[in-house]
């Protein structure tokens, strides 16, 4: 005897009608299409979270990569100016003819020793301070603009060049100056 199933053994048997068995048997097949759209539909969500992963995965790179540029293009221009100061510092003049010239870093006071000359082209503008490391070098105006085209941030003492007036000791002719005058 073939093996019936439950469905035409009940039809065999009188308990159910035909017309039953049909509707069971539809809703048993709708079932079964339901299940098999739910699994496509799973699988279809799980394709939509990997793609989504995937890409954030990739703006997250192209972040990091961008970072990393521009890092690497930070280190390149202090290297340039790292170079440009070494290679355009004035020697230092320890002699006994230095003065004292004071300048400020930041919120501290800082004291370079300098001839006479340098000093005055401090304040003319002919010169600048600027950082190196820990210490300060003075360079010329020309290597300023150089730095400033890369990196002003390590400018320290620059003084804008100011055209010399040709009557500068005329400015004070009006006013005469006792000769007793004790200082």
């Amino acid at each position: 005897m073939a093996k019936l199933s439950l469905q035409e053994q009940l039809l065999k048997s009188g308990l159910i009608g035909s017309g039953q068995a049909r509707t069971v048997k539809s809703e048993k097949h709708k079932q079964a299409k339901q299940q098999q759209h739910n699994k496509t539909t799973t699988i279809d969500a799980v394709k939509e979270q990997a793609q989504k992963i995937r890409l954030e995965q990739e703006a997250r790179d192209r972040e990091l990569n961008q970072l990393r540029k521009q890092d690497e293009e930070r280190k390149q221009i202090g290297a340039q100016v790292k170079q440009l100061i070494e290679q355009n510092r004035l020697p230092k003049d320890n002699g006994e003819a230095s003065l004292a010239y004071h300048f400020t870093d930041g919120n501290k006071v800082k004291v370079l020793y300098v001839s006479k000359t340098v000093r005055e082209q401090l304040t003319r503008g002919h010169l600048a301070i600027v950082r190196l490391g820990k210490q300060y070098e003075i360079v010329s105006a020309e290597v300023v603009a150089k730095i400033k085209l890369r990196d002003g941030a390590g400018i320290i003492v620059f003084n804008e060049s100011m055209p010399l007036a040709e009557n500068q000791e005329d400015l004070y002719a009006d006013y005469q100056v006792p000769d007793d005058l004790m200082w």
